[in-house]
């Protein structure tokens, strides 16, 4: 019998972040709209039955009209081989089993269906973890988890191939935004809806005494770049794409099925790695 994963968000909490949500505060959904449909625009190939798996319906089907707006739950409400193309947009980082998502969202596809993620990668927001962390710590003397953990690009790949999902490719892009201090920054991300939502965080009230000393942090550790009286935080977009499986689709070639030598196409003598490392002295 498998384990359930570990519950890593607190889902109410989540819906009421998310309701809060401003139209100001979706900038970031807007530039991975873009950055998603430029990537499309590279398969060269149209889609029929796009599905976008997401916690805000009503921004990506502005983006995507006609497209299935499908709920980030645990359990996503959609048919097996129901779509052609399925955007997981921007909801990775609150799933308790980000695999499982992705297991899911291939099973929806069909044969050679496309899988395409814009998510938060690993380095967002990184600034304010340092900064809320050293802080607690100093007046508290002890930590709790206040952002949500992101997926690491060198993960990306095995994530997408435990999926089930060929051809996997993970790339990021990486945004730097300048606020006024980390009060402006903690308040655009109620405006996001992605303020702390977290399943085991701490419930207890935080003295504004922490958040005075995690603002000073900020600002003497992460000044902006253009202007030092302001500070910068990072966003990083990772995009992951795969594949259902299909047999139409290129395969490795099976080892020791290359008819041609390595060393004839460099134009170079071949040495076994005894002779190679002897010559070595190793």
């Amino acid at each position: 019998m498998t384990a359930d994963p570990p519950k890593l968000t607190d889902r109410p909490a989540l819906l009421r972040r998310r309701d809060r949500t401003t139209r100001s505060g979706l900038f970031l959904h807007e530039i991975a709209a873009d950055q998603v449909k430029e990537r499309l625009e590279m398969v060269k190939r149209s889609f029929t039955d796009v599905a976008v798996v997401t916690g805000q319906p009503e921004f990506w089907s502005s983006q995507f009209p006609g497209a299935t707006m499908i709920a980030d739950t645990p359990t996503l409400d959609a048919e097996p081989a129901s779509f052609d193309l399925v955007i997981h947009a921007l909801a990775l980082h609150w799933a308790d089993d980000p695999i499982g998502q992705m297991v899911q969202s291939r099973r929806t596809l069909r044969p050679d269906g496309l899988f395409l993620s814009a998510s938060f990668g690993g380095q967002t927001l990184s600034e304010l973890r340092l900064s809320l962390s050293e802080a607690e710590a100093n007046v508290r003397g002890g930590l709790s988890p206040r952002v949500a953990p992101m997926i690491d690009l060198r993960d990306a790949g095995g994530l997408l191939q435990r999926a089930g999902l060929s051809l996997p490719v993970a790339d990021t892009e990486r945004l730097t935004v300048s606020y006024a201090d980390a009060f402006a920054l903690m308040r655009e991300l109620r405006g996001m809806g992605e303020a702390n939502a977290l399943a085991s965080r701490d419930r207890r009230f935080a003295p504004r005494r922490m958040f005075d000393t995690a603002a000073r942090i900020y600002r003497d550790k992460f000044p902006a770049a253009d202007d030092p009286a302001r500070i910068r935080a990072t966003f990083e977009l990772m995009h992951l794409s795969g594949w259902a499986p299909d047999d139409s689709q290129p395969k490795p070639l099976r080892p020791g099925s290359a008819k041609s030598r390595l060393a004839d196409a460099l134009r170079t003598d071949e040495h076994s790695l005894r002779d190679d490392s002897q010559q070595r002295g190793d």
